[in-house]
């Protein structure tokens, strides 16, 4: 006889899910547990993994809490420079550290930063003459380095050595750019600057070359040799050579430090390398060949606070491709002082000399700010094959390098809610 099972039979599929189930979560579970174990361990042995330096101009502060052998580290560092920067002139380092110790807590803490009296006491207003007693300074915390805007100051803008051949059997031009010395400083956060030099063969700026960028250094050495073919010998004289010497700068256009002007007529290539050594001057944008001209017209809205661009055409512009024509576009950049806040771009226009744009921009800026603010606008030349090249650049602003771009500027402020226009020369960039 068979006998009957009262209890319910367990499914096996049934069973698998319930032990899957409970296999998934004692896993889980073990390994949630073990993730919080392993974070509070972390928590209680584990040491700061950075070292927060505080960039105030340029100065490194540490913290006071640094290990000793950081300390002994730097205060090695500072009595290595001390016997240099001692000999250089006098209010050095040294005089400023001691100087500026006052408190019971202000000695340890100045030990361990490298700030000099120089840079400490220096007004907002200061003349770079005062600074004429260390003029022979290499130290990046030296008053001489800063650039000066008086006209008669151009000798501390440095000098450039080069060399000039010529090589008859490839009818070439050879310039060498050895190195520049004595830069003034272009970067105020670093003290120092990021040089590179532009060459251009002047009349007819067919041949375009520059140097690579040097970091934090105000004597470069380039040791580059540029060769220009297709200049007949006879020619030469003829010639200038330009180099324009800049700073490079990351967050907005670059420094010009200044340029030096080089006529062939005196110079005799053929016989042999010519070395020379040329003090770099302050740029004269006045004897900057005319670009061609622009026509923009700006409006300002006090009430809602914006600035409106409008980029209206050009003329005259110079040939940049082989055709004869070019393939111009505008490129609009706004400034608060020298940073670069905000940029736009009109359309390309292809195979023109004269291009209608007809293109508005607009721009949000406060009226407390307008006197720091200033517009450029860069004319470019599009390639397709090869890098875009800037045709020219017009400057509007307070404090603009061009009398037009000040005084349309001035039309602005002066006259809000009204478009004001006017045709600006572009001049080198």
């Amino acid at each position: 006889m068979k006998k009957k099972n009262t209890g319910q039979d367990v499914s096996p599929i049934v069973a698998g899910f319930i032990g899957a189930t409970v296999l998934i979560v004692s896993a889980s579970l073990t390994v949630f547990v073990w993730a919080c174990c392993h974070r509070r361990a972390g928590k209680v042995s584990r040491d700061p993994p950075y070292k927060f330096v505080h960039m105030l101009k340029g100065i490194s502060i540490y913290p006071e809490s640094l290990s000793a052998g950081r300390q002994k580290l730097l205060r090695a560092r500072r009595e290595k420079e001390r016997p240099g920067e001692g000999q250089r002139g006098a209010g050095g380092p040294a005089e400023g550290g001691a100087g500026a110790a006052s408190g019971p807590r202000a000695a340890p803490f100045i030990d361990g930063l490298q700030l000099t009296a120089e840079y400490r006491e220096i007004p907002d207003d200061a003349s770079p003459k005062d600074s004429a007693g260390s003029s022979d300074s290499k130290t990046p915390s030296s008053l001489s380095s800063l650039p000066s805007p008086s006209p008669g100051a151009d000798p501390t803008l440095g000098a450039v050595n080069f060399a000039v051949d010529y090589n008859f059997p490839k009818k070439a031009l050879v310039v060498t750019i050895q190195e520049a010395h004595g830069l003034p400083v272009m970067d105020e956060t670093t003290q120092t600057s990021d040089p590179y030099i532009k060459v251009t063969i002047l009349p007819e700026k067919k041949h375009r070359v520059k140097t690579r960028v040097l970091r934090k250094t105000l004597h470069p050495l380039f040791n580059e040799t540029f060769t220009f073919y297709g200049i007949p010998y006879n020619q030469l004289h003829e010639l200038t050579l330009h180099f324009l010497v800049l700073s490079f700068d990351r967050f907005s256009r670059d420094d010009v430090i200044g340029e030096v002007m080089v006529p062939l007529a005196g110079i005799d290539p053929g016989s042999g390398k010519v070395q020379l050594t040329q003090e770099i001057l302050k740029r004269n944008l006045q004897k900057c060949v005319s670009r061609g001209e622009l026509l923009v017209s700006l409006c300002y809205q006090p009430v809602t606070h914006r600035m409106t661009v409008v980029v209206l055409k050009a003329r005259h512009l110079p040939k940049m491709d082989i055709t004869g024509l070019s393939d111009p576009y505008v490129k609009v950049n706004v400034f608060y002082g020298q940073k670069r806040v905000a940029k736009k771009k009109t359309h390309v226009k292809k195979c023109t000399l004269n291009p209608v744009f007809n293109e508005s921009f607009v721009f949000d800026v406060g009226a407390e700010l307008l006197s720091d603010v200033s517009v450029e606008f860069l004319v470019v030349d599009f390639d397709r094959t090869t890098k875009n090249e800037v045709v020219g650049m017009a400057v509007l602003g307070a404090a603009g390098p061009s009398p037009s771009g000040v005084e349309h500027w001035r039309e602005i402020c002066e006259s809000p809610r009204r478009q004001v226009a006017k045709w600006h020369s572009l001049t080198e960039y």
